[in-house]
């Protein structure tokens, strides 16, 4: 008999298969402090890499709308036709650490940032609609069955082959992996997927439960299995090389958005859990609306700041936009730390986060506080160049401590308040 896994502190652990939720079908609680700690662990086992989809590509470009779509969603940057915002697309290998062959079989993540009027809104997918695992739970041990074991270093087709037999729910995908759709020509020739159900409100306030899928206009085409392992010998950087010159020489590929619509409602009597990660939904049942178009025209100018910094989380989202009860979704919400302000280009509307000092928050300009400085500062402040704004307190390291300081404006004038004579008499006062 094997013995029981246990939390980080040795107590038996409840379930390894399931998330404590509200109701069968219900939000995951967060007092489920065993999945809350195994996805907070999860994400910060390895710092220097990415523990999944290491090896990426990416590239700038722009969305525009094509259609009116303003019945199921009042986001900003999905109302007008004809409307373009500013988006980062980076595709990645999943298992595969930095130096793998991006050309081996694998999902390959579709990861996109619109920089949207109204903040960053984050896409996270892959190019397949369905994935292995419908819970949160089963991620990490997921992840783990395709990484290297720990005490030969060396990746084990029967610890993958195992986690999927023992969980039926990835045959769906493993079908789809062991198909051509497993092993795509160019990054350029897959489509992308949101694969997780998400949620949109129009302006009069009515709920839609929605699919993305973003369909390659250069068409789906895929290496047959021996194309692909003879390729990773020959280019093991062939999906990176192609993206990359096929933008330089012009030529941009483009993916047209469709979006598959359910009423709120409906949800509820469906014929199988909508939310269920390891499912589509019928075309025939729901058939795609178009909204518009992604075009990729700028490569990147700094690979390791733009496309390996470029953070992504299903949390960033937008008004307009939203969550749904799907497990997996709101698991990966919970436990993805992003930066705030992303070295890959920061948000196109105000961003004015006070998170410092962290591996999670970059940024690429100079905060909007050149008025403002520290009341005790020890140096000649600057004038003024704008009306002062005021500022809350916040902890700062100074002279070797943690204090709590007040910033204010700076003043006009480098005059101290009270001198070093005034306190000592005052002090000598009392």
């Amino acid at each position: 008999m094997s013995e029981a896994t246990t939390t980080g502190s040795g107590i038996p652990a409840e379930s390894d298969e399931y998330s404590l939720t509200v109701g069968p079908g219900g939000p995951t609680a967060l007092h489920d402090h065993y999945v809350v700690q195994k996805m907070q662990h999860f994400n910060r086992e390895r710092v220097p890499e990415r523990v999944v989809h290491a090896k990426g590509s990416g590239a700038h470009g722009y969305f525009e709308v094509t259609e009116d779509v303003t019945w199921f969603t009042r986001a900003h940057f999905l109302g007008e036709v004809g409307r373009r915002t500013p988006m980062f697309a980076r595709f990645s290998t999943v298992a595969g650490e930095q130096g793998y062959a991006d050309t081996v079989r694998d999902p390959r993540g579709f990861a996109l940032k619109f920089y949207t009027d109204e903040g960053n809104f984050d896409m996270v997918g892959n190019n397949t609609p369905v994935f292995f695992v419908r819970d949160a739970s089963k991620f990490q041990d997921f992840i783990h069955s395709q990484k290297r074991l720990p005490d030969t270093g060396l990746r084990d087709n029967n610890m993958q082959w195992d986690f999927w037999t023992l969980s039926p729910e990835s045959a769906h995908q493993v079908a789809v992996l062991m198909s051509d759709r497993g092993t795509p020509r160019t990054l350029r020739n897959m489509n992308g997927y949101s694969s997780h159900t998400y949620s949109t409100v129009n302006a009069n306030g009515e709920r839609f439960w929605v699919k993305w899928h973003f369909k390659a206009v250069q068409g789906v085409e895929n290496f047959t299995d021996a194309e692909a392992k003879a390729m990773t010998a020959q280019d093991p950087d062939f999906h990176r090389r192609d993206l990359h010159a096929a933008i330089a020489a012009g030529d941009h590929p483009e993916w047209r958005l469709e979006i598959q619509v359910m009423p709120f409602e409906e949800a509820a009597d469906y014929r199988f859990n909508p939310f269920d990660l390891t499912k589509v939904w019928p075309h025939s049942d729901y058939e795609a609306v178009q909204v518009g178009r992604m075009v990729l025209d700028r490569n990147p100018a700094n690979f390791f700041a733009e496309v390996e910094q470029a953070g992504f989380s299903p949390a960033n989202l937008v008004p307009g936009t939203g969550l749904s009860p799907d497990k997996m979704l709101m698991g990966r919400s919970s436990r993805t730390t992003t930066p705030t302000c992303t070295a890959s280009g920061p948000t196109t509307s105000s961003c004015r986060s006070t998170r410092r000092a962290s591996r999670s928050t970059r940024t690429t300009r100079t905060p909007r506080w050149p008025t403002a400085t520290r009341a005790h500062s020890r140096f000649t402040p600057r004038t003024p160049t704008a009306a002062p704004r005021p500022m809350p307190s916040a902890p700062v390291r100074w002279r070797g401590r943690w204090r709590q300081v007040r910033w204010a404006a700076t003043p006009t004038r480098s005059t101290p308040t009270t001198t070093t004579s005034a306190r000592r008499a005052r002090c000598t006062a009392r």
